[in-house]
């Protein structure tokens, strides 16, 4: 390793993740160590860790784990998909991530609208003491 590669990832904030690289409706991912500033689409790439079809099963799956334990170690995050991956085929050891939202009950429009009524506040006239005579 060079160490212009060891000032890459002193400089920013590295990620390893998913990048979709296949065709309409076909979809398989690269596992790529990009910066976590650059978007999933940049196509600027650190380094390509391997590739990984989810249609395939486990059978068509390259992943380089020596390199990605080794990132790892330097610093650089995974992403919540990607560590459910690499606990799966058994490279990182741990549980995996719910990557799902949690489930919010469903409010309908009319009891939003109850909610926000009552809090404005009703205007009612005051009344004002008159002096007996």
């Amino acid at each position: 390793m060079t160490s212009q590669g060891l000032s890459v990832s002193i400089l920013f904030m590295l990620k390893i993740r998913l990048q979709r690289v296949g065709r309409k409706n076909e979809p398989s991912f690269r596992i790529v160590l990009v910066d976590s500033k650059m978007g999933p689409k940049s196509g600027k790439v650190l380094e390509i860790l391997g590739s990984h079809d989810f249609r395939e099963g486990k059978g068509n799956n390259k992943i380089n784990g020596d390199r990605i334990k080794y990132w790892i170690s330097n610093g650089a995050q995974i992403s919540e998909t990607m560590n459910n991956l690499l606990v799966s085929e058994k490279v990182i050891s741990g549980k995996k991530i719910n990557v799902l939202p949690k489930k919010r009950p469903i409010v309908k429009e009319e009891a939003k609208k109850e909610v926000v009524e009552p809090a404005a506040p009703a205007a009612t006239p005051t009344e004002t003491p008159t002096p007996a005579v």
